[in-house]
């Protein structure tokens, strides 16, 4: 195969970013430029690693970002290429003489994600190591056919263990399922759950996807507003007052989607009481539960004792990456039976060899010093992005800083068009999620703004521009 002349790549050992991000920024700028086009082959980290004189790592490390962010596509056997599927950015002749004709897509280089873990610290090898040694087992062939379709025994039973003794909940076997990521999870609640006709009470703002679960099987959504505590349950008195046909209440309650705030104890208490008397379900999301920096993460409403209808939906795409899509659920015993009579119309099976292969990282150890090594990257990386905040936006916005989660939540003192400003940062290379992303009818006064898979240098780059703007 052809191999591609040597890559010109500038290394500042007085730059204050590291030399992977240089390095990742000089091919981006390569694409960019032209220099590289869709397609082209890359030299091997071995190759790039002896011409620029560095550890074979640091070049691993600058691939792995390339790949993650899209600009490269890794092909087994081959090597690694240039994205086929970028859009050109050739220099354009901005003379009168030719005329543009049709508008430059751009790609952000700095994207402010919704609150994505950084998938360069996921204990990748670990996981395909466990991968293989499941193959190299004796009756490997058995476990290539039709299995069971709410999971493997064995990893059911680790994530029963785990709900219980990290969530303070009471479950058994029967009462959990596992899904393929929480969103086939939401979807399956929503069809089991709710008819044409049902409402479902959500947070405004809230996590639009869930919603579209909600309505994708005929139910009306009746937004709620959230305050410092939570989900204001006064709100919700009025609606169980005036409604009839209220059937569930969807929430995030341990980190607010988008808003990062926690649901009060006594809201809380209020939510199960009311659950109970009106007999609608609690749907309950805590999809970043591993990651809380302060004593020990709340314990979910659905771990309640006197809580009678709940659904419990979580997931292991956080805690490992999110291309790994494990999801789980907890409910009565009825509704697990209906979830799994639906899911076997679209789904035989999850991927079982995926679930025993992350089982192995469980009883190993691994996911357990994983999340104690990424909790405290994370909470260094949320106290250094908290720094930025009040260096160059404390007079322009309010905020607190989250306890847990991976995300912060801004809101603008002064009235501002958020979707402006949305627009104008993209055209400086930053994206950042516009405000409708969360809101039901008017777009909210807020701007959420993920960290954790973001370099120090690209957050203060992302906030120096945001802050021109506000």
């Amino acid at each position: 195969m052809l191999r591609p002349w040597e890559l010109l790549i500038k290394i500042d050992v007085n730059c204050e970013r590291a030399v992977y991000i240089q390095i990742a920024d000089s091919i981006i700028s390569a694409i960019k430029g032209g220099k590289l086009q869709g397609g082209d082959p890359l030299p091997g980290s071995r190759q790039l690693a002896t011409q620029l004189k560095l550890n074979r790592n640091t070049i691993v490390d600058a691939l792995d970002i390339l790949l993650a962010e899209g600009w490269l596509i890794a092909k087994e056997r081959r090597g690694t290429f240039v994205s086929e599927t970028l859009p050109g950015f050739k220099s354009v002749d901005l003379s009168p003489a030719l005329p543009i004709t049709s508008p430059i897509e751009v790609i952000a280089d700095i994207i402010f994600d919704d609150g994505v873990p950084d998938t360069r610290i996921a204990p990748i090898n670990e996981l395909a190591r466990a991968y293989r040694q499941i193959f190299n087992r004796k009756g490997k062939w058995q476990m290539m056919g039709y299995v069971e379709g709410r999971g493997d025994s064995d990893f059911l039973n680790a994530i029963v263990h785990m709900l219980n003794y990290k969530r303070g909940m009471r479950l058994n076997a029967e009462d959990v399922y596992i899904t393929r990521g929480s969103q086939m999870a939401m979807y399956l609640t929503a069809h089991c759950l709710l008819k044409t006709g049902d409402q479902v009470v959500v947070e405004n703002p809230g996590y639009k996807p869930a919603w579209q679960a909600f309505e994708s099987a005929g139910a009306s959504l009746l937004p709620v507003n959230v305050d410092q505590e939570g989900l204001v349950i006064t709100e919700l008195r009025v609606l169980l007052s005036t409604q009839k046909n209220i059937k569930a209440i969807y929430i995030t309650p341990h980190h607010q989607f988008p808003t990062t705030v926690t649901l009060s104890l006594g809201r809380r208490l209020e939510l199960v009481a009311l659950s109970n008397e009106f007999g609608f379900t609690i749907i309950e999301d805590d999809y970043d539960n591993e990651f809380h920096f302060g004593q020990r993460p709340v314990y979910p409403v659905s771990s309640f004792d006197d809580i009678q209808n709940y659904v419990y939906v979580g997931t292991m795409s956080k805690i490992v990456a999110p291309a790994l899509r494990l999801g789980f659920m907890a409910a009565p015993r009825d509704l697990i039976a209906k979830v799994r009579q639906l899911r076997k119309i679209i789904d035989a099976q999850g991927d079982n060899m995926m679930e025993q292969a992350v089982l192995e990282l469980i009883n190993d150890g691994q996911i357990k010093r994983h999340l104690r090594k990424a909790t405290l990257i994370y909470k260094a990386k949320r106290d250094y992005f908290d720094g930025l905040i009040r260096k160059h936006l404390i007079e322009k916005v309010n905020y607190k800083k989250p306890e847990g989660g991976l995300a912060f939540w801004l809101e603008p003192k002064e009235p501002v068009d958020l979707q402006n400003i949305a627009k104008a940062l993209l055209e400086k290379g930053i994206q950042i999620m516009p405000p409708d992303r969360f809101s039901h009818g008017k777009p909210v006064n807020g701007i959420r703004l993920g960290y954790a898979s973001l370099t120090e240098s690209q957050l203060e780059s992302g906030i120096i521009e945001l802050s021109k703007y506000l």
